[in-house]
């Protein structure tokens, strides 16, 4: 599975040999002081990605998170996987030129085309490029931010831009700042033909599939229950082969709803943690989730800019596609929910949280165990790290506005307890998480086998 990315991940500990395209142009008399400097100026020194931190990606993947924790709630939480995913893209397509064992990979991406070149030979500041394209893609992502995010948003990329200008020539600089921006302008165009304008149109279940063993929809649709998101565009063509699931079994509901009875916690035990820690939403939303977990590691990793750009755009693409193929099983069987059934078997319970979507198969499941293998891919098994996402978002709940960081040996273990968490917290069943495993795993790996970042 990892043959192909893992060489392109696994890049950190990689010295490259930097390399020159200047040309040596002999100085005549007829070339004049300022000829020279125009021409030293559009070649510039030509740095490679990896030279420049990864520090402008982690300041936008703050402020996304930070706006996925302010937006109004016009999108459903995990829509927000677009955000992540589309921003990944143009930060990788447009740092790559200067990543010269890499290639672009608007190529193996379900229709994207049409993305700019940079000037064979030019110099290139990559961090300059990289704010350009995410100061674009953020500010289109979140039109509906309020005037004081919108402002913040402005307020980093000109902060961030206002460094940069002091650390190369400004033809560099505008050069750079110019393909970034057209980057980031082209990856939007194309994300704007995938379909999510029709997300959350209306729907109306089966006759014969509501209530008892079916889930039981509220009387209006919440933009969450997204009962169209399976038909979004995938962005890799063939990420969900194989991962459909089989049916889930109706006739264990009664024991099943049991078990979910059982589990619930009592406030102060793990499982009471555990359940309001992964919530994600109202908070930072799913996908911003793993977008905090990916920025906290990077900055962990002092990482240089590379491993942000390939880390960004892989966990994105991957979030997207298995958001789609587990809707799209959602909505296929209907599954009722425990606290749904609860009543149909005779024994109500209050479920610590709740979800207005069918129940199977679990979406914490599917979504956290595929990112867990985006990002093991890149930064290996084993990989320790704390996740502090709610102590800095004070998100309000039984357990408080500052709960404690949770640490974790790896990030496997991480999307485990994100999905069990689901079991605490009253909102799935044992075998919806245990599928939900498989199914983010194979759509993660088939993501991971198929897409190539390394050059042949």
């Amino acid at each position: 599975m990892k043959k192909n990315i893992l060489y392109a991940l696994l890049f950190a500990s990689l010295t490259f040999l930097h390399y020159s395209c200047q040309k040596e142009i002999s100085v005549t008399g007829k070339e004049t002081s300022s000829e020279i400097a125009i021409r030293n100026s559009d070649q510039g020194h030509l740095k490679q990605t990896k030279t420049f931190s990864a520090d402008v990606a982690i300041q936008w993947m703050n402020m996304q998170v930070w706006q996925m924790y302010k937006y109004p709630g016009i999108i459903g939480n995990v829509a927000y996987s677009r955000h992540y995913a589309y921003s990944g893209i143009a930060l990788y397509e447009a740092v790559v030129p200067g990543m010269p064992a890499y290639q672009s990979i608007a190529p193996q991406l379900n229709g994207l085309t049409g993305l700019p070149k940079t000037k064979p030979g030019a110099g290139y500041h990559w961090a300059a490029s990289a704010n350009a394209a995410l100061a674009y893609m953020n500010k289109k992502l979140f039109p509906a931010a309020s005037a004081e995010n919108k402002a913040a948003m402005d307020d980093l990329e000109a902060t961030l831009l206002a460094q940069y200008s002091n650390e190369a020539d400004a033809a560099i600089i505008e050069r750079s700042v110019a393909f970034g921006k057209a980057v980031a302008e082209a990856v939007l165009n194309w994300a704007e033909t995938d379909g999510y304008q029709n997300i959350n149109n209306p729907y109306t279940p089966p006759a014969d599939k509501i209530g008892g063993v079916y889930w039981t929809p509220p009387a209006v649709l919440p933009v969450h229950s997204l009962p169209y998101i399976g038909n979004l565009r995938r962005i890799v063509a063939n990420s969900g082969d194989g991962a459909a699931l089989p049916p889930p079994p109706y006739d264990e509901l009664e024991a099943m709803t049991i078990e979910v009875i059982q589990a619930k916690p009592n406030p102060g035990e793990q499982g009471f943690f555990k359940a309001f820690w992964w919530r994600d939403f109202p908070g930072t939303s799913t996908p911003g989730h793993y977008v905090s977990i990916l920025r906290q590691v990077l900055q962990k990793q002092h990482a240089s800019l590379d491993v942000a750009a390939l880390a960004y755009a892989l966990g994105g693409i991957i979030d997207v596609d298995i958001t789609i193929s587990t809707w799209q099983d959602k909505y296929k069987y209907l599954l009722a929910r425990p606290f749904n059934y609860d009543d149909v078997i005779g024994q109500p319970f209050t479920a610590l949280l709740g979800a207005p979507h069918p129940e199977y198969p679990a979406g914490h499941a599917t979504l956290s165990s595929a990112n867990a293998e985006a990002m093991t891919a890149i930064f290996g098994d084993n990989y320790s790290f704390t996740d502090s996402t709610f102590y800095i978002y004070e998100t309000v709940n039984p357990v408080g506005s500052k709960q404690p960081p949770r640490s974790f040996n790896s990030f496997r273990e991480a999307g485990e307890e994100a999905g069990w968490s689901r079991l605490y917290g009253g909102i799935h069943y044992r075998i919806s998480i245990e599928r939900g495993f498989w199914q983010g795993r194979k759509v993660a790996h088939n993501i991971i086998s198929s897409l190539k970042f390394l050059k042949d």
